[in-house]
């Protein structure tokens, strides 16, 4: 190509691009656009505003601010769907106002959708609900053994299911203990290990309840781990359930009030460093956990990969099973494979 003919060709593309720009701007400066799609804009605003204000969503109608907060992630998929209808409408307001709920989106959970795994770790720990109606209790034991974990808590352990757990883990795991419904495997020795009251058996008919009763439905206790570079406090919980339905809402009380107790165990504990396993039925984004999110660190949020949603296993939706840490660092967060549980195990590598 000639001098001549290539300096055409790049006036040319300028040329275009300028053309370009201009006719955006024009197309952009006429009112049609910002007047149509109201609908869409103002929904736009409202889904960023939700996202924004999500704390000031008051708790006394329903828990509706705990529904909201517990899905909050989700919200993200609206935007998609109102961008699309914007497009289809060319509505410029619709674009525009669209701004407001992907910023709020990203400031809440774009510090997620990166991996912020590094290699090594002192320990491995894994937390897993088995459930109670595990088909297959004997291949679960043995895929969370053969995890990697040093210590492992499991919850939700029915009655006739725990000599099956306690035999297939008892070759790689030479200390264990058990407390009702929730146990702990650790490689290394446990002690100082005790029931961390939980108010499952609040009020007077819990009161006349004799302890040897309690303890067969005991759901949260605290262990010392001992390991090579000093005492760590293991927590191993298992919260209550929570419901939805049109007549109380998202019922969350049992949990809500197990979440209290367990905070205000966390914040009594003497050991710098503490690890909390469990299955707390919410996410850590629920007001529910602010006594507990306020003292510990989720794993998955500084070392994991994505959001890290444990359950339901076949399709999950949240991050109900956590890894929560005071005084340790984490390298590496994941979900492992199922077991045949409705709840995916969780992971995460710590170093001191």
């Amino acid at each position: 190509m000639e001098p001549e003919q290539a300096e055409a060709g790049r006036r040319t593309g300028a040329g275009s691009w300028r053309a370009g720009i201009r006719r955006a701007i024009r197309a952009g400066s006429r009112p049609e656009p910002w007047r149509r799609g109201p609908v869409l804009a103002v929904s736009a605003l409202l889904l960023g505003l939700l996202m924004l204000l999500h704390a000031e969503i008051p708790n006394r109608l329903g828990n509706l601010g705990s529904l909201v907060e517990t899905f909050l992630p989700w919200f993200g998929l609206f935007v998609p769907v109102l961008l699309a209808g914007a497009l289809w409408r060319r509505s410029a307001s619709a674009v525009a106002a669209l701004l407001l709920p992907v910023v709020v989106w990203l400031n809440l959970f774009g510090g997620l959708l990166g991996d912020k795994s590094h290699p090594g770790g002192d320990l491995t720990v894994v937390s897993h609900n088995v459930g109670a109606g595990n088909p297959d209790p004997v291949a679960a034991a043995r895929d969370l053994a053969a995890s990697g974990a040093d210590v492992l808590a499991l919850e939700e352990l029915a009655q006739e299911a725990k000599g099956v757990y306690e035999r297939e883990l008892a070759g790689t795991y030479p200390y264990h203990v058990v407390q009702g419904t929730v146990g702990l495997w650790s490689r290394l020795p446990l002690s100082d290990t005790r029931p961390v009251d939980i108010k499952t058996d609040a009020g007077p008919l819990g009161e006349t309840k004799p302890a040897d009763v309690k303890m067969k439905d005991n759901r949260a206790f605290r262990t010392t781990v001992a390991t090579e570079h000093g005492p760590l406090a293991v927590y191993v919980a298992h919260l209550g359930s929570v419901r939805v339905n049109p007549r109380a809402g998202f019922w969350a009380v049992h949990r809500n009030r197990g979440a209290q107790a367990l905070g205000e165990a966390i914040a009594a504990e003497r050991n710098e460093r503490v690890v909390l396993l469990g299955d707390l039925n919410g996410t850590e984004d629920d007001r529910a956990f602010a006594s507990i999110t306020s003292r510990m660190r989720s794993a998955q949020d500084e070392a994991g990969d994505g959001f890290g949603f444990s359950w339901p296993a076949a399709f999950p939706v949240a991050r109900i099973d956590q890894i929560l840490v005071r005084g340790v660092e984490p390298r590496s967060s994941r979900v492992l494979p199922a077991t045949g549980s409705d709840h995916l195990p969780v992971a995460a590598a710590i170093s001191w």
